[in-house]
């Protein structure tokens, strides 16, 4: 005769199950997690609905990392990493934004502390050399959802023939143009592939964008499109 199990039978079981459940939780986020791209700022290389994956521990761990990292973050721009080592140029990285440290963003590491940054006419100038640029012809940007106008493609080189596109619609726009700058320690210099519709560190924390990401900041390295929901072909795209 099988026993049916009582009320407080059940409950005793799942509760001796939740030490394990929360372990496995705790271990899966601390390894990798998932985010929705909800901009076109890395356009082409990442689309509006792409869900990617996020290798957490890619660059150590800090307070950012937890859920409440909010209430955590250090006063002073120190290297507040468990584990932690930097990114490397080309990297695509997710963390805290600046200017609001609820959301997450996406952009690529361009400069590492001690470089030395400068834009003219839309070109980086990486400590003191032009990164050589391809054109690999014409396209469109999705400005927003379903609004799309003409953008040319290139491909970007940085050191160590990192290699990604990037996407301009002109030479001379508001952001094309900086003079050169030396990254403090701690920080980095990062940009969304969409050159001319990107809030990166171009852009101020008190202009809504970046500005110069403290390290402290990341939360990881995006390696894979998991995911998009407007384009099926874009499944398991290796970043």
């Amino acid at each position: 005769m099988t026993r049916i199990p009582t009320l407080r039978q059940l409950a005793r079981d799942i509760l001796s199950c939740l030490p394990v459940l929360l372990g496995f939780l705790t271990i899966h986020s601390a390894l990798a997690a998932a985010y929705i791209v909800p901009s076109v700022s890395m356009e082409p290389t990442l689309r509006i609905g792409d869900q990617i994956g996020v290798i957490v521990p890619s660059y150590g761990l800090s307070t950012a990392n937890l859920p409440f990292g909010t209430l955590l973050k250090p006063s002073a721009e120190t290297d507040s990493r468990l584990f932690g080592r930097l990114p490397h140029r080309g990297d695509v990285v997710v963390f805290r934004a600046p200017a609001n440290l609820h959301q997450t963003w996406v952009k690529r590491v361009i400069g590492l502390p001690g470089d030395t940054v400068a834009l003219v006419h839309g070109r980086v100038i990486l400590n003191g050399t032009v990164l050589p640029w391809k054109d690999m012809g014409p396209t469109r940007e999705e400005s927003r959802k379903n609004v799309w106008r003409a953008a040319e493609r290139y491909e970007e080189t940085l050191p160590g023939n990192i290699r990604h596109n990037i996407l301009k619609m002109s030479q001379d726009g508001d952001l094309d143009n900086i003079a050169p700058f030396t990254i403090p320690p701690n920080h980095l210099f990062v940009m969304g592939d969409n050159r001319d519709n990107s809030a990166d560190s171009r852009v101020s924390v008190a202009d809504g964008g970046v500005g110069l990401l403290p390290v402290w900041n990341l939360q990881g390295q995006a390696r894979a499109v998991l995911w998009s929901w407007r384009d099926i072909g874009r499944t398991a795209l290796v970043l």
